[in-house]
């Protein structure tokens, strides 16, 4: 698999701090970022680079091996481990037993030496044994509008230079993960592949307000509608619906409008529920005979009460 350098990606030195590598990433990832740059498949492919860049060097960890190995840093891992095992065997005298200790001060033949790449690569003969090493875990995040995430469609994202596509399910949450088994890093001597984990990220909608498989929304009505009652034009999702509004209703009252809301992972035609908050608006700027036509009904109310 060709090399991807993610400083050039992110376009910050080998040298970046933390903070420099964390900006650059951040004004890239607007500039790219799908919702401005609608059916652009290229920025869409610039957009998942940055992520798995970013991805990778936000972690001080990741970066420490990616910066040490190279582009065999995925493989770093199952290298240590096979390079600790090689080492507890090279020095047979390295315990002390109930006789005293001892010193081993001789130099390793060659069979001592090659330990190590005999059990990573096999013998040059063609014999010896291999260890067989699980690939490396991939981790990638896929950012999602609501209204994507409320439909069943399939999704391609690019992961180290190879483009995936899955079928994302109607009803993903925000944070929510899926395993892809074997689509991870090649393992080592016929080793397994490692498996890639997706991280979904729902942005924040302008209208609607998400818990769980419910749906919030805000509607605004008129001061006549609340005190006689009526019926009001609400946008779902993907929709407009009429709902009928109760005399009387009071301003930051919620009505229910059961099925409504958003679709639930996995179970077809399931759907939560749609909560409209209702902001009654008072009127502005009244003349003189609405003016008089507000006073003769305060005073009936007080004579009422």
């Amino acid at each position: 698999m060709a090399f991807v350098d993610y400083y050039k990606i992110l376009g910050v030195n080998k040298s970046a701090s933390a903070e420099e590598i964390r900006k650059a990433y951040r004004k890239l990832a607007r500039k790219y970022h799908p919702d401005l740059n609608p059916n652009d498949e290229k920025a869409k492919q610039k957009f998942q680079e940055i992520n798995e860049a970013n991805e990778v060097l936000k972690d001080p960890e990741k970066r420490e091996k990616y910066d040490k190995y190279g582009e065999n840093w995925k493989q770093s891992e199952a290298y240590e481990q096979a390079q600790r095992r090689s080492s507890s065997r090279s020095n047979p005298f390295s315990q002390a037993d109930s006789g005293g200790s001892y010193e081993y001060t001789g130099s390793f033949d060659e069979g001592q030496f090659s330990d190590f790449f005999e059990e990573m690569f096999g013998s040059r003969f063609g014999g010896g044994r291999q260890t067989k090493f699980r690939g490396q875990d991939y981790h990638a995040d896929l950012q999602l509008s609501l209204e994507s995430a409320s439909k069943t469609h399939q999704q391609t994202f690019t992961v180290n230079g190879k483009n995936i596509r899955i079928t994302v399910p109607a009803g993903i949450a925000h944070g929510q993960k899926i395993k892809l088994s074997g689509h991870g890093g090649e393992g080592v001597n016929g080793g397994p592949k490692g498996d890639l984990f997706i991280t979904f990220h729902i942005h924040p909608h302008s209208q609607f307000t998400r818990t769980g498989d419910d749906l919030t929304t805000k509607v605004n009505i008129d001061l006549y509608t609340a005190v006689l009652g009526g019926e009001i034009i609400v946008q779902t999702l993907d929709s407009k619906i009429k709902a009928k509004i109760k005399a009387g209703t009071q301003s930051e009252s919620k009505i229910r409008i059961a099925g409504k809301g958003f679709p639930k992972y996995k179970k077809e035609n399931k759907y939560g529920d749609l909560y409209v908050k209702i902001s009654v608006e008072l009127p502005t700027n009244l003349n003189e005979q609405e003016k008089k036509l507000f006073s003769e009904l305060a005073d009936i109310r007080k004579k009422q009460g």
